[in-house]
């Protein structure tokens, strides 16, 4: 325990530098504005921001990244609130309270309550990665070629059925679609070639970053292209720092909906988006203002921001620990971190233990610099909405192509994003996810290399996949989740459980 203080007082020591402080800031204020406006995604940022990072020291470039991040996803709630459009996925959740709030006049107390709710969401978080990663990567050290194989699995299907919420099959092809295109190019046992079709610039493979640029960046230019112009901007009037007994009159929510934040941030390849649901819903469940829900409940707006805020540092705990994303911005931060030669998975704790408290602190100082511009750059940060989108989109446009093309210097990699930005936008048209899709790619080496090297110790006997103890679980739990995701199976479980409860009942 004293070590891992006496790293944290490092780690927060580290990042006491003038330079360090200047990158906080303008990345935690960068963050906000793209969260804030319609169109640029939190992922969207970060994939952007990281082809800007390559000469900067790794400590820097990861600082920046993880502020971006962090002021991102609170971002959203900006527009959430003023204009019933969240500038982010991750802030649908709050539109449903934050708006009526806004309509009612009380836009500055929605943004206050906001702006606190995401910062102790996220402090809730950062006190789970402090003592959860550093178990979860000595648990790991645990897990074989068998488990990883399974592992790699089991992220791109939750993540398939959690992110498509209306239609979990679609969310289970956009990960095979991930799956296939991580197949392409170089095998690492043998070198062999696969599915190059003769091309000499598929041989390495499709590289993640043109790809995510595409899938998150050109798409979403295509997407502004086709959608209707910019809604009237809210103004605000009121007080927008809230009194403390605001928020400890809801202290139960705020660590409710932070626990759960987190444990969502834990599942591989979820994200922001199903934590700040998942922390409405229980919210309305419990409270005794469920009748105000929908209508402008300060309750449901809190729980909805402490609840996608805690997913960031829940999302690092397996992103740090397992090198399993959990979300996809943390997947782009995957692929940061390995071009910054920083190797995330089980050895993190043994070669570089120092790493995670260092993201613990940026956390820390990012949730700082989100709460000072949060409360005294509401009024400021309104006039960035009057920008409009089309007109973003063009210095978007630049920075894909740019980023795309800083990597290799390729002209293949920005036809690379191109056409993953063409693809991205028809699937999002036909409403597929693309985190599965994202995480497909990033797994997928992981899952080939393992499966092949299992099957090669074994001499091709699959057996050890599913009779070691810790695989078998795994392989149990993906079956469990495939089947719930059928609706008769669903529907047939929940009325033997209905039943059951119904006997008790009766018994009694």
């Amino acid at each position: 325990m004293f070590d891992g203080l006496l790293l944290l007082g490092g780690g927060l020591a580290h990042f006491l530098t003038p330079l360090s402080l200047f990158n906080i800031a303008w990345a935690t204020l960068l963050g906000i504005v793209i969260g804030a406006l319609p169109g640029l995604t939190a992922t969207m940022g970060v994939a952007l921001l990281v082809t800007l990072t390559y000469k900067m020291a790794p400590d820097q470039a990861i600082l920046c990244l993880m502020c971006l991040y962090c002021g991102a996803i609170y971002g959203g709630s900006r527009t959430a609130i003023l204009l019933s459009i969240p500038g982010t996925p991750a802030s649908a959740a709050t539109t449903l309270d934050g708006h009526p709030l806004a309509l009612q006049g009380k836009a500055g107390t929605a943004m206050g309550l906001a702006t606190t709710s995401s910062a102790l969401g996220t402090v809730v978080g950062i006190f789970a990665l402090a003592l959860i990663a550093p178990l979860l990567a000595e648990a790991a050290l645990k897990f074989g070629t068998y488990e990883f194989f399974w592992l790699a699995l089991f992220g791109v299907v939750i993540s398939g059925q959690l992110t498509a919420m209306d239609d979990p099959l679609k969310g289970y092809i956009a990960g095979i679609l991930g799956l296939l295109v991580a197949m392409v190019g170089m095998e690492t046992l043998h070198a062999h070639q696969r599915f190059t079709f003769g091309i000499p610039a598929l041989g390495g493979g499709v590289d993640l970053i043109p790809a995510m640029v595409g899938a998150f960046g050109f798409a979403e230019i295509l997407g502004v292209m086709k959608r209707s112009a910019q809604a009237r901007i809210v103004s605000s009037g009121d007080r927008v720092i809230p009194r403390l007994s605001e928020i400890f009159r809801y202290k139960w929510t705020i660590i409710r909906s932070g626990l759960i934040g987190t444990f969502v941030g834990i599942v591989p390849g979820v994200g922001e988006d199903v934590g700040a649901w998942a922390s409405y819903a229980a919210a309305r469940r419990t409270s005794k203002e469920r009748h105000l829900f929908g209508k402008g409940s300060q309750e449901g707006l809190i729980a909805a921001e402490t609840g996608n805020s805690a997913v960031i540092p829940g999302a690092m705990i397996p992103t740090l620990t397992l090198a399993l994303p959990g979300s996809a911005a943390a997947a782009v931060l995957i692929a940061a971190m390995f071009i910054h030669g920083i190797r995330p998975g089980p050895l993190l704790m043994t070669e570089n233990p120092e790493f995670l408290y260092q993201i613990v602190a940026i956390l820390l100082f990012s949730t700082i610099a989100m709460l000072v511009f949060g409360l005294t750059l509401t009024r400021p940060l309104l006039t960035v909405l009057s920008v409009p989108r089309e007109r973003l989109m063009a210095v978007v446009y630049v920075l894909c192509v740019v980023g795309s093309f800083a990597i290799t210097q390729r002209m293949f990699d920005v036809w690379v994003m191109v056409g993953f930005g063409i693809v991205g936008f028809i699937l999002r048209e036909m409403k597929y996810p693309m985190a599965p899709l994202v995480l497909g790619i990033i797994l997928g080496d992981l899952l080939d290399l393992n499966l092949r090297r299992g099957l090669l110790l074994t001499n091709g006997d699959p057996s050890p996949f599913f009779t070691r103890p810790i695989s078998a679980v795994i392989c149990l739990v993906i079956i469990l989740t495939i089947l719930m995701s059928i609706p008769a199976v669903s529907t047939r479980v929940r009325s033997i459980f209905t039943r059951g409860r119904g006997d008790a009942s009766a018994q009694s």
